[in-house]
């Protein structure tokens, strides 16, 4: 009996020792578990129950242009908040704000009331304001530092730049393109809690973790950009245009040197704009590009053998049937050469010239030259234009294509090409962005220029050229854009618009358009200026090319071109007058009074009516006194209407008047 109780004594000892082993090693096991294995998400979890974190707005980098003038900076301006839970009285407090933050009482009583820990009151506040605020010394109301984005520039290349949101996130421009390279990492304000998971005090906040973004340097020269964004406007403003386009860029390099768009915007106030201004017109726009597509033909036709400079064709006087559609020239022609089939911009002679060609041959060159693909410019939202397949051409559309109609393209796309008969042949990729560097300054990455195809030879090329400075030259369609002392090669361009609701062609809405390469034996700088639905006059020749001339004019004197002192500008033939070196050549007949951009003026002897409409009273009366013309003034404002008509002669006993009526 005895031993049975001991045996049983034993046997309770031991079943115990086992489960306080099993217990202390299932308790060691959960110890090592949560110390060592659960250790970071635990501290974690710990550190949510008594801090809170408040994401703040990282800093941006510094955007630069060419010469390192700053464009865009970010600035530290302080944020108010504020935490219900410590304010006693939150109508007294809003009734104290509210005056000094312009919101709304109610409003801002609502933000006040409530067991919250932490609301934002406003952000980004200027300094006066948050002086006010600071010395009401409100209990519950605190200030943090945060990073705003600024733009010392106000409107200049703001379509370029682009703008921020408050995150600030890059929603436009180089902002948005390369937002992940200019935004730094976030930072963040930390407010401790007590055990019951109240506020301490505000002056416990701790902001940590913020750091700069890298810097971005742009192609864009600062001061070549008030160049063209000033003669832009210009043009826009005097032409009663709706809105306007400039580009320059080296030929050599695809660096964009200037990219203007009016009317702009003020990328600090961006949201009071409407969203027509915030578009970058230059790569999201596409529109038909009319005689400015006839460079490019003429330098296919010319680098495949099928014409030379100077063949002729004949221009059927203006009238040329194809394909059940009529083409007609402005001016009436008879057998003129490819030379002159540019300089007076017959498209007659280009659609005589694009059917010797062929459609096969047209659309590999003009794939060839960009058009109907992007560009691959470092900028978002651009556009590819519209160039169909060859497969779904007519004979109407090879004629139509050749001389730009039935074809969309960009701005870019148009500079880019023209600039690949500049420098020789080469189409070279656009770019904005210059390098890279952190915020030490040290270069992350530098771009270097990019050639992306050999599209015609340079013998070629120095032709075409030949042929487009004749456009400039006495007699051409572009005498408004040749520039003293340097040679100019350049195309006018006019081309009617789509109107939305017929889906045909409007009968008086127009583009108007120059483009063109300085100087032309040695090309610095190629030059695009669109204006677009100009009242005035429908002719690039007249609205766009004075816009070419004097950007041209004052980028080459700041970038230090010397003149030629042997080259003189030539003076544009107006209606009704002749040149003073000489008639203009025998194949053009004088029913007509005004070639496609620019005046050509008849042989016949006499006086032709010049056109006066959308012209001030001023500008008629110099008009007149140059040509001793007797004309009857009636009423004020601009011109309206005219007798005779532009072109008709004046005889003796003609009565000749203009009325005006008041601008709107």
């Amino acid at each position: 009996m005895r031993d049975k109780k001991e045996k049983w004594a034993r046997a309770r000892i031991r079943i115990i020792g086992a489960l306080f082993a099993f217990f202390f090693l299932v308790t060691s096991s959960r110890a090592f578990y949560l110390q060592v294995i659960k250790r970071d998400q635990l501290e974690k979890l710990a550190e949510r129950q008594h801090q809170k974190t408040v994401q703040l707005t990282p800093a941006r980098g510094t955007i630069f242009d060419a010469n390192n003038a700053s464009l865009a900076v970010s600035i530290e301006m302080e944020s108010c908040f504020a935490e219900p839970r410590n304010i006693e009285d939150p109508r007294e407090s809003a009734v104290k704000l509210a005056p000094i933050l312009g919101m709304p009482q109610n409003q801002l009583q609502q933000k006040l009331t409530g067991s919250k820990g932490f609301v934002w009151i406003q952000r980004q506040l200027a300094p006066e304001v948050v002086a006010k605020v600071k010395a009401l010394k409100l209990d519950g109301i605190g200030f943090v530092k945060e990073s705003k984005r600024f733009y010392p520039n106000l409107e200049m290349a703001a379509s370029v730049i682009g703008f921020t949101g408050l995150d600030p996130e890059g929603l436009e421009g180089i902002e948005r393109k390369y937002n992940a390279t200019i935004l730094g990492s976030t930072g963040y304000m930390i407010t401790e809690r007590d055990a019951l998971g109240r506020d301490v005090a505000l002056d416990g906040a701790v902001v940590q973790g913020g750091s700069k973004g890298q810097n971005v340097t742009l192609t864009l020269d600062k001061n070549i950009q008030y160049m063209a964004e000033k003669e832009l406007a210009k043009a826009v403003s005097d032409s009663g245009a709706k809105a306007g386009t400039a580009l320059v860029m080296e030929p050599q390099t695809g660096r964009i040197l200037a990219m203007a768009n009016y009317p702009g915007f003020n990328p600090n106030v961006h949201q009071k704009y409407p969203l027509a201004n915030l578009r970058n017109r230059a790569i999201a726009d596409s529109f038909e590009p009319g005689s400015t597509f006839k460079v490019f033909l003429l330098a296919a036709a010319i680098e495949e053998g099928i014409v030379n400079a100077r063949d002729t064709f004949d221009c059927e006087m203006g009238s040329f049937e194809i394909g059940g559609k009529t083409i007609h020239d402005t001016h009436k022609y008879a057998r003129i050469s490819v030379a002159d089939i540019l300089k007076y911009s017959s498209n007659i002679g280009a659609a005589k010239i694009g059917s010797r060609l062929g459609s096969e041959r047209l659309y590999r060159y003009l794939k060839s030259f960009g058009f109907g693909e992007k560009s691959g410019i470092d900028l978002p939202a651009e556009t590819s234009g519209n160039l169909r397949n060859r497969s779904q051409w007519f004979p109407v559309d090879l004629a139509n294509i050749s001389f730009g109609q039935g074809v969309t393209a960009s701005a870019l796309q148009i500079a880019s090409a023209v600039s690949a008969v500049a420098n020789g042949g080469v189409l070279m990729k656009p770019y904005l962005v210059e390098k890279i560097t952190d915020a030490e300054g040290n270069v992350v990455q530098q771009i270097a220029p990019q050639s992306k195809a050999r599209i015609i030879s340079p013998a070629t090329a120095k032709t075409v050229t030949t042929m487009m400075e004749g456009v400039t030259g006495d007699g051409g369609t572009g005498t408004n854009a040749a520039v003293d002392g340097y040679r100019v090669a350049g195309k006018t361009g006019t081309a009617q618009k789509v109107d939305p609701v017929t889906r045909g062609y409007s009968i008086d809405k127009r583009t108007a358009s120059f483009v063109g390469f300085v100087p032309s034996n040695n090309p610095k700088l190629t030059i695009l200026v669109i204006i677009d639905e100009p009242k005035t006059s429908p002719y690039g020749g007249v609205v766009a090319a004075p816009a070419f001339g004097a950007i041209a004019q004052q980028a080459l004197c700041y970038l230090k071109v010397a003149p030629d002192a042997r080259i003189k500008k030539q003076k544009g033939l107006e209606p009704g007058i002749a040149s003073k070196k000489g008639p203009v050549p025998a194949a053009v007949i004088d029913t007509d009074y005004s070639a496609e951009e620019g005046e050509i003026a008849g042989t016949a002897q006499g006086v032709l009516m010049p056109e006066f409409r959308g012209k001030s009273m001023r500008d008629v009366m110099r008009s007149m006194q140059k040509r001793n013309l007797n004309v009857r003034l009636i009423g004020s404002g601009r011109a309206a209407e005219q007798n005779p008509l532009p072109g008709q002669r004046i005889g003796p006993r003609d009565k000749v008047w203009v009325k005006f009526i008041p601008s709107a």
